[in-house]
């Protein structure tokens, strides 16, 4: 069971990214503050949900959430200022976003950056532990996977609707095959036997 809420303040917002690890496409993060008698028995790690149960419980959380708030961050963004310090700057903006603006911020993980005189703690797996950071995590992936699906379209050869823009078999066979996108990160291996070639 999940626990609702980590200090005492009333108004502690929970916040999470998803796609760090991704070849292609944003670093999207969400912010919620859900109210204090906030329960669903099914609210989880995205990580541990299947798509259906994800789309279900992002709309009974945007509609019962205080607030929330949802940033994307692009990978030119990404490289020039690599993927954690991005990974953070979408969390922080999210939190910029949310009215009524927290007391207290949870964050998932073990980074971050203090901000705007909100006082912050890190918590490792957060959102298998605590309801808003376990929302903020569902809202960040189905958010991210909208948007990977949408630029699919634009090109559907690497599939990005099915695998998100991670480092799949499938996908680093399509960068070697067609090269890279205004959505891939530059910084990042795309593949790793050009990279190695490369160094030597």
């Amino acid at each position: 069971m999940l626990l609702p809420n980590y200090s005492s303040v009333i108004l502690e917002a929970g916040t999470d990214e998803a796609g760090r690890g991704c070849l292609a496409g944003p670093v999207t993060a969400a912010a919620v503050i859900l109210p204090h008698d906030f329960r669903h028995e099914l609210l989880n790690d995205s990580k541990q949900l299947n798509e259906k149960t994800r789309k279900s419980l992002r709309t009974i959380i945007e509609k019962e959430a205080l607030t929330f708030a949802i940033t994307h961050l692009n990978p030119l963004i990404i490289d020039e200022i690599n993927i954690l310090n991005a990974s953070i700057k979408a969390m922080q903006e999210c939190v910029l976003k949310l009215n009524p603006r927290p007391e207290f911020l949870i964050v998932d993980g073990n980074r971050f950056k203090p901000m705007q005189n909100i006082s912050h703690t890190c918590i490792i797996k957060g959102d298998e532990k605590y309801l808003s950071i376990a929302a903020a995590s569902i809202l960040a992936k189905t958010y991210r996977d909208d948007y990977m699906e949408q630029i699919h379209d634009e090109f559907p050869m690497y599939n990005w609707k099915q695998n998100k823009g991670y480092p799949t078999k499938e996908h680093r066979n399509a960068i070697r095959e067609y090269g890279s996108t205004k959505y891939h990160r530059m910084s990042f291996r795309l593949l790793p036997e050009v990279q190695l070639s490369m160094e030597l």
